[in-house]
C-alpha cells in the first residue's frame, strides 16, 4: 500500500515536475495507468460519502506508523504520525493528528536520522531538494501563503543569489516537499 500512495504523492507532483515524477513512477516500477488508477482509488475513498476520518483514512493505507510522538501546535496537544516510503528514504511521511483525531498537516518532512539540506542561496532550492520547514528555517522569517490545491503549501521569503543579490521569492511545494521557486509579486497573497 505504500507504493499505492507514493504513487498518489507522484500523480500531484506531476503537475509542477512532470520529468522528475515520470522518472520516479518508472524507478518504483508502476506505469501511468497505474499511477492515474492509485489516484482514483485514493480521491474515491477520500470523497466517499461514507469516507472514513482521514487519519484513519492513512492508517488503513499504510498501515500502523513507522513512530508516533507527541507534539504541540500551537496550544494543542497533538501526535505526529511518520511512515517511510520507498521513493523518498531519507523523508518521512507525517500526519499530525489534533484533539479528537483531527488532521492538521499531512506532507513530507526530513527523517529523524538523515542529514538534511543547509540552503543558504537561491541556487540551492532546486526541486524536490528541500522540505518545506527546511526552506522556512534557511531563510526565516518566511511566511506561509495560499496553496493552490489540497496537498499543496506555498511560502514567501527573500534569499540571496550566489552574488549576493536579495530576491523576493515564492516557493510552491506539494506535499511538504519543494517543487519551483519563483519571483514574488510583492502584492499577490500567493505565488506566480
Amino acid at each position: 500500500m505504500a507504493l499505492d500512495f507514493s504513487l498518489v504523492l507522484l500523480r500531484r507532483m506531476a503537475d509542477h515536475n512532470p520529468e522528475p515524477a515520470e522518472d520516479a513512477r518508472r524507478r518504483l516500477g508502476a506505469s501511468a495507468a497505474e499511477m492515474r488508477e492509485a489516484n482514483r482509488r485514493w480521491q474515491a475513498m477520500a470523497r466517499s460519502p461514507r469516507a472514513r476520518p482521514a487519519a484513519a483514512r492513512y492508517r488503513a493505507v499504510l498501515g500502523e506508523p513507522e513512530s508516533a510522538a507527541p507534539c504541540r501546535v500551537g496550544d494543542l496537544d497533538c501526535e505526529a504520525w511518520r511512515w517511510a516510503l520507498p521513493l523518498w528514504p531519507d523523508l518521512r511521511f507525517e500526519v499530525v493528528t489534533g484533539p479528537g483525531g483531527v488532521v492538521l498537516t499531512e506532507w513530507l518532512v526530513r527523517a529523524p536520522d538523515a542529514p538534511g539540506p543547509e540552503p543558504a542561496t537561491l541556487e540551492d532550492l532546486t526541486p524536490w531538494s528541500c522540505t518545506l520547514e527546511e526552506v522556512a528555517r534557511a531563510f526565516a522569517p518566511a511566511r506561509p501563503v495560499q496553496g493552490t490545491a489540497p496537498g499543496r503549501q506555498a511560502l514567501a521569503f527573500t534569499a540571496p543569489d550566489r552574488d549576493g543579490a536579495r530576491h523576493e521569492l515564492a516557493a510552491e511545494f506539494t506535499w511538504g516537499l519543494l517543487q519551483r521557486t519563483a519571483p514574488r509579486d510583492r502584492g499577490a497573497a500567493s505565488p506566480a
